[in-house]
């Protein structure tokens, strides 16, 4: 996607998200776990930035690794019968030199005790220190799945997104070509709107984007003419939706007489966002052209791609394998 495109549509970049320990703390009925605070009130401020989880494992043996300040820190079982084998100042020295990585908090799992030198780094560094009655297994799961909702990257951009035929399409363009017109239209054919203007876009793990509308206009939708309308109260709840991982972009730009389009289907362009790359479909906008029914087949087209098949190949194939003459 070129620059310009990006400043035009974009009006909020993602910004870092973090939470408090605190937060993190307040969170445990959501997560269905029994999270307490043992000791280290004082540095519930502190900040979790990941929602990777990080055990100390071989970090208590001296392994030269990193441990990111940003992470939940779990103590298991592993961790505690390790311990348990160091004579006293070994142990202390295994614990004290956890001191240089500025944990942000540590939870101990399956209520196990907690030894003495680590309830002394967390006074001393005022880490907070959690514990809980289920095993580790269970636990950094929970926290994971947690910590990736409340973590997620977001964005918001200026388009429409709509579900046809159970794919998540993003309708992208400049401000007028007819993105809102042509989503009604769509809605019309029996899909699903669900967000119209601004799209809160939500990364979801390494490679899939969700996407929604904003609050205050829900379900609503701009149209030159008209004004502000409510898709829910015109057509049913049917009709609309709440949030819709998206599958591919549509890209609409004014038809322009010396440009080159592609004619075969052949070229597969990509447009990254938050690091996900996403399909994209460039659809020049022309009098007498019906782009909500080319975006409607462009949408089959990409469920068969999904099921390993499409059609441009299978006719290129098909003409390398005739002869200069047209025999076969």
């Amino acid at each position: 996607m070129d620059d310009a495109y990006v400043s035009n549509s974009v009006d909020t970049l993602q910004k870092e998200r973090a939470i408090t320990v605190r937060e993190f703390l307040l969170a445990s009925p959501a997560m269905d776990l029994d999270l307490e605070i043992v000791q280290g009130h004082d540095g519930l401020d502190k900040l979790i930035r990941s929602p990777r989880i990080q055990k100390l494992g071989l970090m208590l043996a001296s392994f030269t690794g990193n441990l990111d300040p940003g992470r939940v820190v779990i103590f298991g079982n592993s961790e505690l019968n390790y311990l348990k084998i160091l004579d006293v100042e070994d142990r202390k020295t295994a614990i004290q030199q956890l001191a240089k990585y500025s944990m942000c908090c540590v939870v101990v799992t399956k209520q196990l005790e907690i030894p003495k030198e680590l309830l002394d780094l967390s006074k001393e560094e005022k880490i907070p220190v959690l514990r809980c009655s289920a095993v580790s297994s269970v636990v950094i799961p929970k926290i994971t799945d947690y910590l990736e909702r409340r973590l997620a990257s977001e964005m918001t951009i200026h388009g429409v997104l709509i579900e046809i035929f159970g794919l998540g399409v993003l309708i992208l363009g400049p401000s007028g070509i007819g993105k809102s017109e042509c989503a009604l239209e769509l809605v019309l054919k029996g899909h699903r709107l669900v967000a119209d203007d601004y799209v809160q876009l939500t990364r979801r793990g390494m490679d899939k984007l969700s996407g929604e509308g904003g609050k205050v206009l829900k379900h609503h939708m701009e149209l030159r003419g008209l004004g502000i309308i409510n898709i829910k109260e015109l057509f049913g709840i049917s009709a609309t939706g709440a949030s819709q991982n998206i599958d591919f972009v549509v890209r609409l730009e004014r038809w322009k007489p010396d440009a080159e389009y592609d004619r075969l289907g052949v070229e597969r362009s990509a447009v990254d966002f938050m690091g996900v790359s996403l399909p994209i479909i460039n659809i020049p906008v022309a009098p007498g052209r019906n782009v909500a029914t080319l975006i409607e087949v462009a949408a089959r087209i990409q469920l068969l791609r999904h099921r390993g098949y499409q059609s441009s190949m299978e006719n290129l194939f098909k003409k390398d394998e005739q002869e200069p003459d047209g025999t076969t």
